[in-house]
């Protein structure tokens, strides 16, 4: 869905004025703003005075005209322009055309601006900006939000007949929780490994829930693990893939996932040829960075909807790079190979990060083989292959055409999720599967 420029643009100039203020103004200075799009009763949203000393801020009310993300006028309603006045004449039961318009146009910019929240704080909850300390946005509620913001964490896990365990990791850089998903089919034999990373907002049991990729680890027989983002490290759960200090080996949330991979594997029997790790967003970016700081831990990477290994190292550059201005960049060392899944539609993270992922990815490729296709009733797609002299593909790229920022074939259960794929959790699962 794409951002209201105002808006955000709004939201950003008061979050940079108020980083000297402390994060307790900034809080209550958009907890205010958001209320502005609050329905009450009788379908109107009624603006809200903002507390005093903090400077006010009135989001513009989303037009319908030719916007993307929000939906059409609903039938028997008056379309998107100049309304006509409402008649002098006393109405039937119920609201008249105008009436409802309004309501509609009310609730689409509610609907939409509830969507965009997640993504727009995990924006605003990075480092410090032009010389600011680090500024940490607390963690408070979305009016119409419920428990949205904790990525659906209520949402239960899937039924089925293998053990979904919690566990914990402690290093010097922190401690992460985990959930580790045995199949039935284990019995001690040697498995491969999935590391998942999850997307701003979510935790492990509404990514397993959405990606489905426990079911894939009964049929295939695998084992995954899904580290869990804490909230004192970043209040909206995004991996910190944007700071200098987690883009480096042995250090920060990198060395954290790395414990929690090698923890696995010592207390199971993991085919140590067959760990791969992956992630949606902020977790695909922190996907590449695992795979680029430890190659010879991980086999290959899957990435959906991220970012290229240290495109930022700030909040100005994070933001640049997910609207896919890359500024100067660290060699990533040797090509990992690489799946990449991006919807040509995403206007959270732009799809010229799956390219560039790409080109990085495909170094020494000798041939490149271009698959058009489209998923029945679902999304037409672009599936590239770059293969390398023997055949062996090297990095495979999947330009989902029509769709935005989730996870392509997954559970409607889950968040940020779309189920007219193709089906992206099982196509990494194949890929991987090539890296034995």
């Amino acid at each position: 869905m794409k951002l209201n420029d105002k808006l955000f643009a709004n939201m950003r100039a008061a979050t940079k004025t108020l980083m000297g203020q402390g994060p307790k103004s900034a809080t209550s200075v958009i907890q205010e703003a958001l209320k502005v799009l609050t329905p009450h009763k009788g379908g109107a949203a009624q603006p809200t005075a903002a507390p005093s000393g903090a400077r006010e801020i009135t989001p513009p009310m989303p037009s319908l005209n030719g916007a993307q993300g929000f939906s059409q006028a609903r039938a028997g309603t008056a379309p998107p322009g100049p309304q006509p006045q409402p008649a002098s004449q006393p109405h039937a039961a119920g609201p008249s055309n105008h009436e409802q318009y309004v309501k509609n146009v009310v609730q689409d910019a509610t609907d939409a601006f509830h969507k965009l929240m997640p993504d727009l704080l995990a924006k605003l909850d990075r480092a410090g900006a032009n010389g600011h300390a680090a500024f940490k946005m607390p963690h408070f509620d979305i009016p119409g939000m419920n428990g949205m913001q904790d990525g659906g964490a209520s949402t239960p896990a899937e039924a089925l007949p293998g053990k979904f365990t919690d566990g914990s990791f402690t290093n010097a850089a922190g401690t992460r929780t985990y959930k580790l998903y045995v199949p039935s089919s284990y019995t001690g034999q040697a498995m491969p490994l999935v590391v998942m990373l999850h997307g701003c907002t979510q935790d492990p049991d509404d990514f397993a829930t959405g990606t489905q990729m426990n079911v894939l680890a009964e049929e295939m027989q695998c084992l995954v693990v899904y580290p869990a983002q804490s909230m004192q490290a970043n209040s909206s759960r995004c991996w910190n893939w944007f700071n200098a200090v987690d883009q480096q080996r042995g250090q920060g949330e990198p060395s954290i996932i790395a414990g929690i991979t090698e923890a696995v594997m010592h207390n199971h029997a993991v085919d140590a040829s067959q760990v791969y790790v992956a992630g949606l967003s902020a977790g695909g970016a922190m996907a590449t960075i695992m795979g680029t700081l430890y190659p010879e831990l991980y086999a290959a990477v899957g990435v959906h909807s991220g970012l290229p290994f240290a495109s930022a190292h700030d909040l100005p550059s994070a933001l640049a790079a997910m609207k896919g201005n890359f500024g100067p960049q660290r060699a990533s060392g040797k090509s990992i190979p690489i799946i990449v899944f991006h919807g040509d539609k995403d206007t959270t993270v732009h799809p010229v990060n799956g390219d560039e992922l790409i080109k990085r990815g495909a170094h020494n490729v000798m041939q490149e083989i271009i698959e058009p296709g489209r998923v029945p009733d679902g999304h037409a797609y672009t599936r590239t292959v770059h293969q390398t002299v023997n055949g062996t593909p090297q990095a495979e790229q999947w330009l989902i055409h029509g769709a935005g920022h989730a996870w392509s074939g997954g559970s409607a259960r889950g968040s940020y999720t779309d189920g007219k794929g193709p089906d992206a959790s099982r196509e990494m699962m194949r890929f991987f599967q090539t890296k034995r």
